[in-house]
């Protein structure tokens, strides 16, 4: 028991990109995306995964995978968990939230519609090496209603996102709710909670920046990734 505790505080919920284990992917939380994307609103939310594998730090570049050329940017705000959560009820649910961090769901969109069209995964759209770039991690203290922010996303300066997240259709509370009944949430472990409208493409060289309101913001530079032969 003492050594668990140990091991515990030698992990740090600011660092949590560096240990923890599951990232949870929320699509289509947002009306306005939902139209763009040609998709109806989800009657419960519809998640993925990625692994944990994805995440990339400021200062390391995002990669477009060898087979794809339509990358996309999505901005997301993400709930970092900070204690483990099963089938926890909505009343409950901010309690297991330890803090936020901004996310990127970084999307193959070719991949992804040639998924959609054959009825498969979206593992190939979604989960490569460098699709989940992150923030700074913010203590919920520092936040303390998630659902009036304002995230935003630029490209070479120019806005392409801006959304608030009082528009989400399902809120924190109940994404919380509904995923810990299927998957068992731990500590460190990321939900990202959906992408506003904006959603476009990314080329090589381009530089993504990103925020929450005036709290943070946070810049990348998209590479290609290049083959091994």
């Amino acid at each position: 028991e003492e050594r668990a505790g140990l091991m515990a505080s030698s992990r740090s919920l600011a660092r949590f990109w560096e240990w923890g284990k599951n990232i949870v992917c929320v699509g289509r939380n947002y009306a306005e995306h939902a139209k763009e994307m040609g998709n109806a609103l989800p009657a419960e939310p519809l998640f993925f995964l990625k692994p944990s594998s994805a995440y990339l730090r400021e200062g390391s570049p995002i990669l477009r995978p060898y087979y794809c050329t339509d990358l996309h940017h999505e901005v997301e705000l993400g709930v970092v968990i900070g204690k483990r959560t099963q089938a926890v009820s909505q009343e409950a649910a901010m309690e297991h939230v330890a803090g936020y961090a901004l996310c990127l769901d970084m999307t193959a969109r070719d991949t992804q519609k040639e998924c959609k069209k054959k009825g498969l995964p979206w593992t190939l759209a979604k989960a490569f090496s460098t699709s989940c770039p992150v923030s700074e991690f913010v203590p919920k203290e520092k936040i303390p209603d998630p659902h009036k922010l304002k995230i935003w996303l630029k490209v070479n300066g120019q806005l392409r996102q801006e959304g608030e997240t009082s528009s989400m259709i399902f809120s924190i509370p109940h994404l919380i709710s509904y995923i810990s009944e299927i998957i068992t949430l731990e500590e460190g472990d990321l939900i990202l909670t959906g992408s506003p409208s904006g959603v476009g493409s990314v080329q090589e060289d381009d530089e993504i920046e990103a925020g929450i309101g005036d709290i943070l913001s946070m810049r990348f530079k998209v590479a290609q990734q290049t083959r091994r032969s």
